[in-house]
């Protein structure tokens, strides 16, 4: 057991839940385990440490990494305009997966936009970053961005959906392939009052099952849910992303045997769009005002990096190793495909995301900031 726990515990640096990253706001629940959904016992949000092509940042946080476009971000486009530096928050784990290629293209010069990006932990960094205007897009779990745009009214605009949803139920038990088959059962999760939590309160409720039906068992981390699927092959744990990954590779025994964003979107009935949804990219509105330009550039660099990344396994892989987002290019290569990086903006992201935060807010208003943000919270080009 010690042995099984300092594996997940050295695993906890690949990761930070939607995203998949750790979110700490103040009275607020965390999001994806997106507290245990962006590491695995630091980090779940849920959601950084920037390519090893990054130079650090002396003001930044410890864990934090800086990396700056090569050129001078005082130099004059073509066109005379002044282009400014974009600085970029992003979480370690899934939602900054999807940024790599752009980080490298960056790095290289050869970025449209001339960038600055910094990668943490925790998803209260960021939002220090963005209340303080120290930084001007981030990559935040989903109702963290929420959160932020109730706590600072309305500073920030959501400009596109990353992440989509990082959890699975994972056991050795493949008998099951339908939640109402947890009926009676035990189901052991990360994190009481986290979005795993209220995504399978949800998911449970719409199949017809009441609280009574399924026993919900709580460990304080991902860790701790995988060491008991490795003691009870009978077990049944709610995994994020990579999490599930290593536990597999720790247990051949263990496999997958449901996709919750695959359960979820299945149980949409007819006209509703809502997704699971683990990451979103926000932009500090005063920056939006200044720059439109930069940052609908942003969003065209962000989904052709998202598309490489999805694309282009192999070469993304090692670029995740070397910014030290997941520890080695093959286990990231392996999680890559489950952990749904996704871009989504406009009309389709405003569906699927003002969706997901209304489930949210059913089951705890304090998980979306007390209210479900307006309109203006959704950036439309």
């Amino acid at each position: 057991m010690k042995k099984f726990r300092t594996i997940f515990i050295a695993a906890a640096g690949m990761f930070l839940l939607a995203g998949c990253a750790s979110s700490r706001p103040a009275a607020t629940p965390q999001e994806t385990t997106t507290a245990a959904a962006e590491a695995a016992t630091a980090a779940t949000s849920a959601e950084t440490t920037a390519p090893e092509t990054m130079a650090a940042e002396g003001s930044a946080a410890e864990e934090s990494t800086t990396a700056k476009n090569a050129g001078d971000p005082s130099a004059v486009s073509a066109d005379s305009f002044e282009r400014p530096t974009v600085r970029v928050g992003g979480l370690k784990g899934p939602t900054t997966m999807g940024l790599v290629q752009l980080m490298d293209a960056s790095q290289s010069g050869v970025s449209e936009n001339d960038y600055e990006f910094t990668m943490v932990t925790a998803a209260d960094e960021l939002t220090a970053l963005i209340a303080s205007d120290k930084a001007d897009i981030a990559l935040l779990p989903a109702n963290v961005a929420s959160v932020l745009y109730s706590k600072t009214n309305g500073k920030v605009s959501v400009i596109d959906i990353n992440t989509l949803g990082v959890l699975y139920l994972v056991s050795a038990d493949t008998s099951i392939t339908s939640l109402e088959q947890l009926k009676g059962r035990t189901v052991y999760l990360p994190g009481k009052g986290t979005t795993p939590e209220y995504t399978l309160r949800y998911l449970l409720s719409a199949s017809g099952l009441s609280e009574q039906d399924v026993t919900l068992e709580f460990k304080s981390e991902a860790a701790e849910v995988a060491s008991v699927l490795s003691e009870n092959a009978s077990a049944i744990g709610l995994l994020p992303q990579p999490f599930v990954t290593a536990a597999i590779a720790q247990n051949d025994g263990l496999s997958v045997i449901m996709d919750m964003t695959e359960v979820w979107d299945s149980l949409q009935t007819d006209g509703e769009k809502s997704r699971l949804v683990t990451g979103v990219t926000i932009v500090n509105n005063s920056f939006l005002e200044a720059h439109p330009e930069a940052v609908d550039t942003f969003l065209k660099e962000h989904e052709a990096s998202i598309h490489f990344t999805n694309e282009d396994v192999a070469a993304s892989s090692e670029m995740i190793a070397a910014a030290g987002i997941v520890a080695k290019a093959p286990l990231a290569a392996k999680a890559l495909p489950y952990c749904n990086i996704t871009f989504l903006s406009g009309e389709e992201m405003k569906a699927a995301l003002s969706g997901y935060l209304s489930v949210l807010y059913s089951q705890n208003p304090d998980s979306v900031g007390g209210k479900l943000p307006d309109d203006a919270f959704y950036y439309i080009p």
